[in-house]
């Protein structure tokens, strides 16, 4: 039996990584799920801190944003690669740069299917659910803790 391979998550630099980003974002958004490229490119992410899933051999596999108000969004990762902790790996790290810039919470839209996810790190649900680009999402939070215990 093979070992999954390691990777590594890291804050990712732009301008330079930013082809990587929209080519995993492309794939899994416009190409996987069928939303419009005009809502995925929204124009924002010069105003975002990101984050990069590495793995040596295959290069970037995983990505997420922090926007500037707290909520975290495009998180993504190549359909190979799921299952690995990926996901879980590029959401505790925007949320520690959340921290790091002192919010005192952050909040995202999850897929409805994916909700279950971001509860198993904290997040609760706010709200109903709602249609966000033809997919049903809810809106979920999580407080951050002051001195950085959960």
């Amino acid at each position: 039996m093979q070992a999954d391979p390691p990777f590594t998550v890291s804050e990712a630099r732009l301008p330079d990584d930013l082809p990587a980003i929209e080519a995993i974002r492309r794939q899994v958004f416009i190409e996987e799920q069928g939303i419009p490229a005009q809502l995925e490119r929204d124009g924002q992410d010069t105003d975002c801190r990101h984050v990069l899933a590495l793995i040596s051999r295959e290069g970037a596999v995983g990505t997420g944003r922090l926007d500037p108000d707290g909520r975290i969004g495009r998180l993504a990762v190549l359909e190979p690669w799921r299952g690995l902790g990926i996901g879980s790996a590029i959401l505790a790290a925007l949320v520690d740069i959340a921290r790091q810039r002192c919010y005192r919470k952050v909040s995202l839209h999850a897929q409805l299917g994916a909700s279950g996810f971001y509860c198993k790190s904290g997040f609760r649900k706010i709200g109903a659910p709602f249609v966000e680009a033809g997919i049903r999402h809810v809106t979920m939070e999580k407080t951050l803790a002051r001195d950085n215990n959960e």
